[in-house]
């Protein structure tokens, strides 16, 4: 017994000191994890364009992809890292948010609407675009939610915009049955090929879908939004300094005119941000 006593007594300490670590480790913040990696995790998707998706090279592209670049290089400026390399960490509609709260990337780099039940999971930085819904026809299609009734309408599955289209058709009490699409590609081909009468997304997703379509000429988005998404970049919940952090990047980005060079890489020096979003980048853009 007091052998066994004076053994336990002996590795205490190490134990203890064990346990201290581990604690410590776990509680390690994410900018402690920057500092120590100088490496920085960026969950990113290859089917929400013009936001994130792939590019010709297979490579990860988009507007808020490259908001995320930029915000990686502030960050790296800010904690006087010669480099914060960036890591890709690929996610889905179903899976991105899991991608944060487990730990497997550091910020969500998609088109990610900020509501209060995701903020029971995940934290959000300042706003970084506005949009909102409509639809997407060919020809002489549906062009307003009265003309739904009775057809098909596509949406992108496990998305607020899905719940927002069947909360709009059942509180205007129209018979519309809706068909969830796996990518926006698919909704499109589900549009091109007759399957759905109209597809229902963001509106600068459906601007996007129908250049890259090839078939231009026969689609046509309808005038009127039917609804309003703030996006901003998710990330761990309860990791303030980390916020802190990505929200000033984000209004340095903002302030400086950085943000205009992003928005065109994408978009294209004819497509000019509209003034809702230039109001939002004006007042998004927090003082020091």
């Amino acid at each position: 017994m007091a052998s066994s006593l004076f053994r336990y007594l002996r590795i205490a300490p190490t134990l203890a000191a064990l346990v201290a670590l581990g604690l410590a480790s776990a509680a390690a913040g994410t900018i402690e994890k920057l500092r120590q990696d100088k490496t920085i995790r960026l969950a990113v998707r290859d089917d929400a364009a013009p936001f994130s998706f792939k590019d010709a090279n297979g490579q990860p592209a988009g507007f808020i992809v490259d908001l995320c670049r930029a915000v990686a290089r502030n960050l790296g400026a800010q904690l006087n890292l010669a480099e914060l390399s960036v890591v890709y960490v690929p996610v889905t509609a179903a899976d991105r948010f899991e991608a944060i709260e487990a730990g497997k990337a550091d910020l969500l780099c998609e088109p990610t609407s900020d509501t209060l039940s995701r903020r029971e999971h995940v934290d959000f930085s300042i706003a970084t675009f506005v949009d909102g819904a409509s639809l997407l026809v060919r020809g002489e299609g549906p062009a307003d939610f009265g003309a739904l009734a009775g057809k098909k309408v596509g949406v992108l599955a496990g998305t607020t915009t899905e719940q927002s289209l069947r909360d709009t058709l059942a509180s205007a009490n129209i018979a519309a049955e809706v068909i969830s699409a796996k990518t926006h590609e698919d909704g499109l081909k589900m549009l091109n090929e007759g399957a759905v009468a109209a597809y229902f997304a963001d509106r600068a997703i459906l601007a996007f879908l129908a250049s890259k379509s090839g078939e231009a000429d026969k689609l046509r988005l309808a005038n009127n939004y039917f609804s309003l998404e703030p996006y901003a970049l998710a990330l761990p919940r309860g990791d303030s300094d980390f916020r802190l952090a990505v929200d000033r990047a984000l209004s340095r980005i903002y302030k400086s005119g950085e943000i205009a060079t992003v928005f065109a890489n994408t978009f294209g020096a004819q497509m000019q941000p509209s003034d809702t979003l230039r109001t939002l980048y004006l007042v998004s853009a927090l003082p020091e």
